[in-house]
């Protein structure tokens, strides 16, 4: 079998969104700090982190509209220091099963899609041809844009934006029933240049409508450069208990 890695790397100076806590890493003991009787040293290190830093899962109580969670549950009544008692990422269970991979990047003759543009429904059914899209399976949306991870600001699209779902579909991803969906920017989805954060409609229908949790800034393009569009898929987040999400390391392994 073949395992595709579909997480980025994470260091410190990676691009995140500026929503989020900043990844920190450091090593706080080196070796020769301490050395045992034996001649033995070990080191050792500190994590600072958002669970939105780098590849990660949404969990459903990420996003709320009109003071409600997916559910209608009520987030004031679920939330409090200690995280939420409902819909964290450790209700997401470990995710092994079909997923596949609707390049529209490939589909329109491009390695990378522009900034700012929108993927339909038309786009997704088009993708997929004759690969069916149903009931549990995990849809990976590539869009080329892992490409420009070392590419700092500009992948952000803070001024130009990034290529994304747009709401008609996340309708059609909704309306198969798929478990998770991913993509290859911070923001999942579409971006329109200079219009930053400010609204993301496709959270709205996917984790509070339709309650499917998404995987953002993942790394696609090796999985598409090989033309794997059908693969078993491997999601699993960290056991964070109330969070808003979790760094996750997803695998595509083909036979």
């Amino acid at each position: 079998m073949t395992v595709f890695d579909l997480a980025q790397p994470m260091r410190r100076g990676m691009p995140q969104s500026p929503n989020h806590p900043a990844y920190t890493h450091a090593l706080v003991r080196r070796h020769g700090d301490l050395v045992r009787a034996g001649g033995g040293s070990a080191a050792n290190d500190i994590l600072v982190t958002g669970t939105h830093v780098g590849t990660h899962v949404d969990a459903l109580a990420h996003v709320s509209q009109d003071g409600l969670l997916h559910g209608r549950i009520a987030a004031a009544d679920v939330q409090s220091d200690a995280g939420f008692a409902r819909l964290g990422i450790d209700e997401f269970p470990p995710f092994v099963g079909r997923g596949v991979l609707l390049d529209v990047a490939a589909l329109h003759g491009v390695q990378v899609l522009p900034p700012g543009y929108e993927v339909t429904a038309a786009d997704l059914r088009a993708a997929a041809g004759d690969l069916p899209v149903g009931p549990g399976d995990a849809v990976l949306v590539g869009t080329g844009w892992s490409r420009r991870f070392g590419e700092g600001s500009s992948f952000l699209g803070t001024r130009d934006g990034v290529p994304g779902v747009g709401e008609s579909a996340a309708r059609w991803l909704a309306e198969r029933g798929v478990a998770v969906t991913g993509g290859e920017t911070i923001a999942y989805e579409r971006i329109a240049p200079g219009a930053g954060h400010t609204s993301l409609p496709v959270h709205r229908i996917l984790l509070v409508e339709a309650g499917i949790n998404i995987v953002e800034t993942m790394l696609l393009h090796e999985l598409a450069d090989a033309g794997v569009a059908e693969f078993q898929f491997i999601l699993a987040p960290l056991k964070l208990v109330g969070a808003t999400g979790s760094p996750v390391r997803p695998l595509a392994v083909v036979p």
